[in-house]
């Protein structure tokens, strides 16, 4: 079993989105009715960011998509098993072997000799979590992974670090690729500084400097 307690990341709507394939709509339905919030909640709900997810959150949602997704599990039956299984906190849907029967969730308490339903208690197939965790793991990383058309240029993007020009795939500033480049650092020196990026991504970037100037 993977241990995710030590993995730290952070995801935006957008990353999540992506990663869960549950809609903007859905997530900010499930925040609004106490079913299933961020981890790092802002006040002001329509600034940029302020819906910010960890990797456990990730997992959970990953889950429920296929529990209300792909086996049409009731959101109304969800709430009820996350009510019953609230003593395992945030382990309820990242480090729980879970099964469906009949569009209902199945699990096996400590020390039971079977999965139990709520009611029925009948045999069902399992979600094996630890494989959500090794998709989640290599769906991140394609998640981090640049399009080709994305490296080599200079963007400027609504909500993306304060509308600072940044490289493209990536929030790194070109006036932080400018200020190195001023302080004698060479290609391969910045790269370093900033091992996401490329030879194309810096000479764009110092290409945009001598441009804006």
């Amino acid at each position: 079993m993977f241990e995710t307690s030590n993995i730290i990341a952070a995801f935006s709507e957008e990353h999540v989105t992506r990663l869960t394939k549950l809609s903007k709509g859905r997530l900010r339905y499930w925040d609004r009715t106490g079913f299933f919030a961020p981890a790092y909640l802002d006040e002001n709900g329509r600034l940029p960011f302020s819906r910010i997810y960890s990797f456990k959150d990730v997992l959970g949602l990953r889950t429920l998509e296929m529990l209300r997704v792909q086996n049409n599990v009731p959101l109304q039956h969800l709430r009820k098993v996350a009510e019953r299984l609230s003593h395992l906190g945030e382990e309820m849907w990242t480090s729980t072997t879970l099964w469906v029967l009949n569009k209902k969730v199945i699990f096996q308490p400590q020390g039971a000799e079977k999965p139990e339903e709520v009611v029925s208690g009948q045999y069902v197939l399992g979600i094996e979590l630890n494989q959500v965790v090794v998709d989640t793991n290599r769906d991140v990383a394609a998640l981090r992974t640049r399009s080709a058309n994305e490296v080599g240029h200079i963007v400027q993007m609504r909500g993306v670090s304060r509308h600072a020009w940044v490289v493209s795939g990536t929030r790194i500033h070109v006036d932080s690729i400018r200020r190195l480049n001023e302080d004698g650092f060479t290609i391969q020196q910045i790269i370093a500084e900033y091992p996401d990026l490329t030879q194309d991504d810096v000479a764009a970037a110092l290409a945009h400097v001598r441009d804006a100037a």
